[in-house]
């Protein structure tokens, strides 16, 4: 670079250089700021620059740590990085050039992959940057890139929600809100499986209700309804969170009880459940009568609980029940006989 032309760029006023460079500092032969564009005033703004070393202010990672201007002048043309030595230790991407003997050296520094970092911190703008510097297109695209994908995260967990709402539907009874055959099958599984190895024993309880076809034939399929989600309440009500609730046939109902399990708690949930249900259910200017006949087993009556077997035992009991008249608790034993008709009528 010749006299003249280095002459030329130490004249021209810093307001139109740092237009072009909002980011240039012009350090003198002695290592000090001369001068200092506006963007970079503002990243700085509560410390001093202006008149500091430049050294004092700023410390060059890579390609090495320099300690004068000489250094300084011998990177000329390589990519440097720094720092801002005090907090916030801001990061830069810079190159110098050195100006005509006795002028010193022009850097021009960038925010380079600390750009979004940089702009939310010291709150800058796109006037922050000069018109032709891309670090404004590559933070609306940034933006746009969060949005995107703050759009798609929000969807994710949309999908997320809707795949749990279908599950659970799946294992709900769509009028009661109880659990359904398939989460009983399932619940009686793990049951069974825990039991076997060791883990807590549970009760399974097998209802059906009395007198509900009665209900249907002469108010209704809304009064059976109504008696159904009468009877769910009262069954939720008797047992507690850690139970298992389940209905499993129109008018069948399935407890796996971990909270009760021996036989005589069970039967006084199960009479306390009875009692409650035979109180008048009301439908519009009418009343429901029902019942209800209960069997029970209990995993401690076997030394390898099959689920299988437990609902058969479980319906046995229930048949004892209703051959002694209804209303009642039955509790299976090992050797109760399989009766020749299975069910009386309901």
């Amino acid at each position: 670079m010749d006299g003249s032309k280095s002459e030329t760029l130490a004249l021209v006023p810093p307001a139109a250089l740092g237009r072009l460079m909002p980011m240039f500092l012009w350090v003198s032969v002695t290592g000090h700021v001369r001068e200092a564009g506006p963007t970079l005033l503002k990243l700085c703004e509560g410390r001093p620059l202006l008149g500091c070393g430049f050294l004092d202010v700023f410390e060059i990672t890579r390609p090495r740590p320099v300690a004068s201007v000489t250094e300084l002048e011998m990177l000329a043309g390589r990519r440097l990085h720094l720092r801002l030595r005090d907090a916030p230790d801001t990061a830069f991407r810079g190159l110098a050039v050195p100006l005509a003997t006795g002028q010193g050296v022009i850097v021009n520094l960038s925010l380079g992959i600390g750009l979004a970092a940089a702009v939310s911190q010291h709150e800058l703008t796109d006037a922050d940057f000069a018109a032709t510097d891309l670090a404004v297109e590559l933070l609306y695209l940034q933006e746009a890139k969060s949005a995107v994908m703050e759009e798609l995260h929000g969807m994710n967990l949309r999908l997320a929600h809707a795949r749990t709402a279908a599950e659970e539907k799946a294992r709900t009874d769509p009028l009661t809100g109880l659990a359904n055959r398939r989460e009983l099958d399932a619940a009686l599984a793990r049951a069974a499986a825990g039991a076997g190895n060791g883990g807590a024993p549970f009760a399974l309880v097998h209802i059906d209700l009395d007198f509900f076809k009665a209900v249907n034939d002469s108010l209704g399929h809304a009064a059976g309804d109504e008696v159904l989600m009468r009877v769910s309440q009262i069954l939720r009500e008797e047992t507690r969170k850690s139970d298992v609730v389940a209905r499993v046939g129109g008018d069948e109902f399935v407890l796996i009880l971990r909270s009760t399990t021996d036989p005589d708690g069970v039967q006084a949930l199960s009479r306390r459940a009875i009692d409650r249900m035979e109180e008048p259910i009301q439908f519009e200017d009418q009343f429901c009568r029902i019942s209800a006949s209960v069997g029970v087993t209990v995993s401690s009556l076997y030394a390898a609980p099959d689920p299988d077997q437990m609902l058969l035992d479980a319906d046995l009991a229930l048949y004892a029940s209703k051959r002694r008249g209804r209303a009642c608790c039955t509790v299976f034993t090992p050797g109760m006989e399989v009766p020749e008709d299975r069910r009386a009528p309901g």
